[in-house]
């Protein structure tokens, strides 16, 4: 078979690895194992601990339902959920196959961000495959819009045509958080330094609360940054100055990541959650003329020089 040496291919783990965490919201002990799928295979989860063949579910949206603190997957009784963290990973590092067993309903949240996962796939290897990598390109402004929320799906920038990039906007009364926004070039590079460490977040006086609906029974200082008024509780801070916006941009990923494929174009989410994103999904695909197959060329790793990044750049790294 002879391929175009200058498409981009499709990649999946050269090895399987495994890890072990507690499920955030169900405080359930998890086992998770990450195995190189075929060409063409998508990310697909198997629940080990459910025989059956509904045990095993394809990452689309079609499977998915809106949550409002998680993305789950669900199919027939059978569910995964707070798979956004794992899928960010896996996109933002350009891995198109895997196979993913789990012995749970949730994936484990590990520290709240997706830097554990990163280092799973970094630790497996990559392993490139003989099939070209296929995306999905924008074509039409696609906009979901829920009062003060809105998200949007545009067509990629025409000074970079295969770029994949996101932007997000936040504003919290707390002035721990404020308003922040962000500009994220989705590609290994960006996306490892700029947000796979930035951790979930939610404030105190939440917490009570959702424990109350069965949530956040696993959730600590250890895997979220807890937010008291206006301070940060976490004893080391923050990982950067705006690591709130810089994990909703990760998430977002994760969540576009139930495309199936690879997105060419531009994500904007403004205070917008899982739910939305999952809806901006399906909008697109009833839209048949929102969108179309292309095939990806080496060119789509590299950040785009001009563009929509200089009316929104993204501020230099900050570790506090």
């Amino acid at each position: 078979m002879t391929i175009n040496s200058s498409l981009q291919m499709q990649h999946t783990l050269k090895n399987a690895i495994n890890c072990s965490g507690v499920g955030v919201h169900s405080g359930h002990k998890v086992t998770l194992k990450l195995h190189p799928a075929a060409p063409d295979t998508g990310i697909v989860f198997h629940r080990t601990d459910i025989a059956g063949r509904g045990a095993v579910i394809p990452a689309t949206w079609e499977n998915a339902i809106e949550t409002p603190l998680c993305t789950t997957l669900v199919q027939g009784d059978v569910k995964i959920a707070t798979i956004e963290h794992l899928m960010s990973a896996l996109v933002g590092m350009g891995v198109d196959n895997c196979r993913i067993e789990i012995n749970s309903d949730e994936v484990p949240v590990m520290d709240g961000s997706a830097a554990p996962f990163l280092f799973l796939i970094e630790c497996a290897g990559l392993q490139q495959q003989d099939a070209p990598r296929k995306a999905i390109r924008i074509l039409k402004e696609i906009r979901d819009v829920e009062e003060s929320r809105f998200a949007t799906l545009s067509a990629a920038d025409d000074n970079a045509p295969d770029a994949y990039t996101a932007s997000f906007e936040i504003d919290f009364d707390s002035s721990a958080i404020g308003r922040q926004e962000l500009f994220l070039h989705v590609t290994p590079h960006h996306y490892k330094r700029e947000v796979s460490r930035a951790r979930t977040f939610g404030f105190l006086h939440e917490v009570e609360q959702l424990r109350k609906m069965g949530l956040a029974r696993g959730g600590s200082l250890d895997n979220a940054v807890v937010i008291s008024g206006d301070e940060v509780m976490n004893e080391g801070g923050l990982r950067y100055s705006n690591e709130f916006v810089r994990h909703k941009v990760l998430d977002s990923v994760g969540d576009l990541y139930l495309a199936g494929h690879q997105i060419v174009g531009h994500y904007h989410g403004h205070k917008s959650g899982h739910a939305q994103t999952l809806r901006l999904l399906r909008k697109l695909f009833a839209d048949e003329t929102a969108w179309e197959w292309t095939t990806l060329s080496a060119e789509l790793l590299k950040a785009p020089k001009i563009g929509k990044a200089e009316s929104a750049p993204v501020k230099e790294l900050e570790v506090a």
